[in-house]
């Protein structure tokens, strides 16, 4: 039986990520990137398809966990009538070669424990050979090798390959426990071994202090903000800048459905909220590398510009299924790669524009090719905005008229007027400016719908979609505009317990969407969105009540997955994920005074 997916914490080393249980089980880690195949896939399978577990003989969920203050340092605590032992997890920031490294320390008493380290390379998949080393033991499959270092002696049995350690951990005793990762073909024990444990957590806590003392959010949310704005770094690939949408694949939007997606990759519609939230917060140098990795994955010709790439801008990500998994709590298929690559998504033009303008007016530099790009993109977007398209929830039924999308195809020309004006390149202006007064009038005249006083999901449908709340952020319509009011209280038809869905999911009117039957949870981006529209709106007590409830399903650790199941009180879909924990940084400023800002640094 998988646990359930608010009981997982996240650490990361900036460039992958792994997913520790309230029982001390590693059940996901993908090695060495985050898009690389899993050596534990239990997450999404079985026990057999690797984990590794470190926590008291008698087993059984923590008693207490947190994170180390403001650092993506974990630390779970077991209590029992012998004794109490903490174990601190964490990945120290990549200098090298990927490592996590976990200590366990006795706090009183004395306390039976057990390591169980079970490798399984290439998703699940591949049993790897495994020998015992002078620095521990080393398990080797295809190009992927790990060493396990651990002070003290280590139990391989032969039959299994799996690696156990037993000791026994008494007050004021802490010992470590270090995995390490390395190709194959390096058979010398990797550099980070030879590094003590001790350093290395104090050296990884000065990083993460250091890094979240910049947040410029001094609200009464702060607590949860820097969480999420940790959650974010811990999602960046150091190496490029681009920032994945969540670390795991196939954790479903429907226990026991289909709507499970591989998420490890770089999504263009969470570009703006992303920048966004990162430069309000403080932090210039995140927001500079991630728009430097949208511009280079963006380049070349218009007509190929995906919605989704790879960490390091790659465009291939073949989608598969891995039926050697029995996907989370039976949710089958497990997919790895995405062919959301090949759809076609006009609201990423808007995206893409309104991070460029988001960037310039912050004052980040603007090379002048990046221009050219514009000009480019907005020639292309000229000549097709009138296609119908997938939408922004990216369905895979038919193409459609999607009300956001012609929305963000006005954002893109306005955007790109504005960066023309700033800098004196008014060349297109008058095609740019008949595009976006075109596109206005089409969504006000098609997109309405009168009798509900309400815009809907696309042209000719009477569907609700939660993408209109982001009508008034868009700048799109005011918010005192009666239309966007209406908008608003129309979206109690998709509230849920108190949350808010994407859009009618209620089996078979969604199959027709979206192309995956079944229902899904409440959307949480959804809902904060509203908690933004209640306040622009003048319902400032609804709004702080909405973005409270919100904030009560966080996982003790501050965590959020993709979507809440109100009916069931459990977290949905992949977790943690960027678009969740960005609009809750979001929703923090707009519905904080501004003197909760404090004033920009030399870091801001």
């Amino acid at each position: 039986m998988n646990s359930p997916i608010e009981d997982y914490a996240l650490i990361s080393d900036l460039e992958t990520a792994a997913m520790v249980g309230r029982d001390g089980s590693i059940d996901w880690l993908c090695l060495p990137r985050f898009d690389s195949p899993a050596c534990f896939a239990a997450l999404v399978g079985t026990q057999d398809n690797g984990f590794w577990r470190v926590a008291p003989v008698t087993g059984g969920a923590c008693t207490r966990r947190r994170y180390r203050g403001d650092t993506l340092i974990l630390e779970s605590e077991w209590r029992s009538a012998t004794g109490a032992v903490r174990i601190i997890d964490f990945m120290p920031p990549r200098t090298q070669l990927p490592c996590v490294v976990r200590i366990v320390e006795g706090m009183w008493g004395s306390v039976p424990m057990r390591s169980d380290l079970r490798l399984r390379f290439h998703q699940g998949r591949v049993r790897p050979w495994v020998r015992v080393a002078e620095s521990g033991t080393f398990a080797v499959a295809g190009p992927d090798a790990v060493w396990l270092h651990a002070d003290g002696p280590l139990n391989v049995p032969d039959h299994e390959g799996d690696t156990e350690h037993d000791f026994v951990v008494t007050a004021g005793r802490r010992l470590a426990l270090t995995l390490v990762w390395s190709p194959s073909h390096l058979t010398e024990p990797p550099p980070p071994l030879s590094v003590p444990a001790e350093t290395t957590l104090k050296e990884t806590s000065d990083f993460w202090r250091r890094w979240s003392a910049q947040c410029r959010y001094e609200g009464p949310w702060r607590d949860a903000v820097v969480r999420s704005l940790i959650t974010l770094k811990a999602l960046t690939y150091a190496p490029t800048g681009g920032i994945i949408a969540a670390p795991t694949t196939s954790l479903p939007g429907r226990v026991g459905g289909e709507r499970n997606w591989d998420y490890r990759y770089c999504w263009l519609r969470d570009s703006t909220l992303t920048l966004s939230c990162l430069l309000r917060s403080g932090y210039r140098e995140e927001a500079t590398a991630w728009l430097d990795w949208l511009v280079r994955a963006i380049a070349g010709d218009p007509d190929h510009l995906q919605t989704v790439y790879g960490v390091e801008g790659q465009r291939l990500l073949t989608e598969t299924e891995a039926p050697w998994l029995t996907g989370y709590e039976g949710s089958q298929p497990v997919r790895f790669g995405n062919s959301a690559t090949s759809q076609f998504q006009l609201d990423v033009y808007g995206e893409v524009m309104d991070t460029l303008w988001l960037s310039l007016r912050a004052g980040i530099l603007m090379p002048a090719h990046v221009w050219d790009l514009v000009e480019v993109l907005m020639g292309y977007l000229v000549r097709h905005w009138r296609r119908p398209d997938q939408g922004l929830w990216q369905v895979r039924g038919r193409q459609r008229q999607f009300v956001h999308s012609k929305v963000m195809v006005w954002v893109a020309a306005d955007r790109a007027l504005r960066m023309g004006a700033l800098l004196g390149r008014n060349g297109s202006s008058g095609v740019w400016r008949a595009m976006r007064d075109e596109a206005h009038r089409d969504v006000c005249r098609k997109g309405w719908d009168a009798r509900q006083g309400s815009f809907v999901q696309s042209y000719g449908s009477s569907a609700l979609d939660a993408s209109a709340l982001l009508i008034p952020r868009l700048g799109f319509l005011p918010a005192t505009d009666e239309r966007v009011r209406g908008t608003v209280r129309a979206m109690r038809q998709l509230a849920h317990g108190g949350f808010v869905r994407r859009y009618a999911s209620d089996g078979g009117a969604a199959h027709g969407l979206d192309g995956i039957p079944g229902p899904e949870g409440a959307f949480v981006s959804c809902s904060l969105w509203y908690a933004q529209c209640l306040a622009a709106t003048g319902h400032p007590q609804q709004a702080r009540a909405a973005f409270e409830r919100l904030l009560a399903v966080r996982n003790d650790v501050g965590l959020l997955a993709e979507q809440w199941d109100p009916d069931e009180g459990r977290q949905l879909g992949n977790a943690p994920t960027v678009f969740s924990h960005a609009a809750l940084v979001e929703t923090a400023f707009a519905l904080s005074p501004a003197p909760f800002t404090k004033p920009r640094g030399p870091a801001a």
